[in-house]
């Protein structure tokens, strides 16, 4: 590693073993996890969503959560953390009450599929999810495909996750009396991990972006530690790894925030957000972490625009 935070890097080093795709085995700490995103946006962030499945096997639940979002639309979002574990494990099928889901790997590394019929909740203001989650119901689907545009990446071995950019295509549906199809062609980003995570322990920040001049950029730092790690997919160019991503973000009363500087590897990229999802977690011992997540738009110094996702992990100490 270089002063700089370059890592000499064979692109080798970081490939993801398909069979990493698959469930595995579980740890013994209480909270070990094993969690799916599933994120989506269209070109110019005006809608589009995610999906998280996060099973706790040894605490015999998973949280599911799946969203849409968008400019001058309310937040529709299912939030359930009380699904029963999918039987037998390896399946990612779910049921429960107002929800029914699958989620196929069509093709290992490069293409899955997720069905989804639930009811949502509407609501005007995302802050909403902190306090109560309460807003009306109405029945919400999701029929989309993740297909690999990029090249799937596996974190140093010591971290147990992968992250893979994604074209999104399909639709979302919604809507009580007068059923709304919104048919979706953008980009997305898919990751996989496990092993145990205190939610509530540390925070951080993630993001997973796609510029116009078709790089693909995925970053993630502990704060306020700032331990950050992060690569750049150059359109036919060699893969970049780093280690020195900070971000500086100015937030509203309720701690979404409301622009983010992103500083990588030398790079100025703006975040501005069109749309957040957030989500309160409570732990086992009561204790709560607040958990933003959101679209826009990323503008780098140059004047480069993209679009993609970030979020922020907020333990209320």
């Amino acid at each position: 590693m270089s002063d700089s935070g370059d890592l000499q890097v064979d692109p080798a080093d970081f490939r993801v073993d398909p069979a990493d795709e698959k469930t595995h085995t579980r740890g013994e700490e209480e909270l070990w996890n094993e969690s799916w995103y599933f994120d989506f946006v269209n070109e110019d962030a005006t809608v589009g969503g995610y999906v998280r499945i996060g099973l706790y096997p040894n605490l015999d639940t998973v949280w599911y959560w799946a969203c849409l979002v968008g400019v001058d639309r309310p937040l529709i979002t299912v939030i359930d953390h009380e699904v029963p574990l999918p039987s037998p494990l390896p399946s990612l099928e779910l049921r429960h009450d107002g929800l029914a889901a699958e989620h196929i790997c069509d093709e290992p590394l490069e293409r899955w599929s997720l069905g989804l019929e639930s009811f949502a909740i509407v609501a005007d203001q995302p802050a909403q999810m902190y306090h109560g989650a309460k807003g009306d119901l109405v029945p919400f689907g999701i029929d989309l495909e993740w297909e690999t545009s990029g090249m799937p990446f596996a974190y140093p071995q010591f971290l147990t996750r992968y992250e893979i950019p994604c074209r999104v295509r399909g639709q979302v549906m919604y809507g009580k009396k007068k059923r709304s199809t919104v048919a979706f062609d953008g980009v997305g980003q898919r990751d996989h991990s496990w092993g145990f995570r205190d939610w509530w322990a540390t925070g951080w920040c993630w993001t997973a972006f796609h510029l116009e001049d078709g790089s693909h950029w995925h970053a993630v730092t502990t704060k306020p530690a700032h331990q950050g790690f992060g690569y750049r997919q150059p359109a036919g160019g060699d893969l970049e790894v780093y280690t020195d991503f900070t971000v500086d973000e100015v937030v509203d009363p309720e701690g979404i925030p409301t622009s983010a500087q992103l500083h990588i590897h030398g790079t100025e990229i703006t975040f501005t957000p069109t749309a957040w999802a957030p989500v309160l977690l409570v732990a086992p011992d009561d204790r709560v972490s607040r958990f933003p997540r959101g679209m826009g738009h990323f503008v780098t110094a140059e004047g480069v625009r993209g679009v993609g996702w970030i979020e922020f992990s907020q333990p209320q100490h």
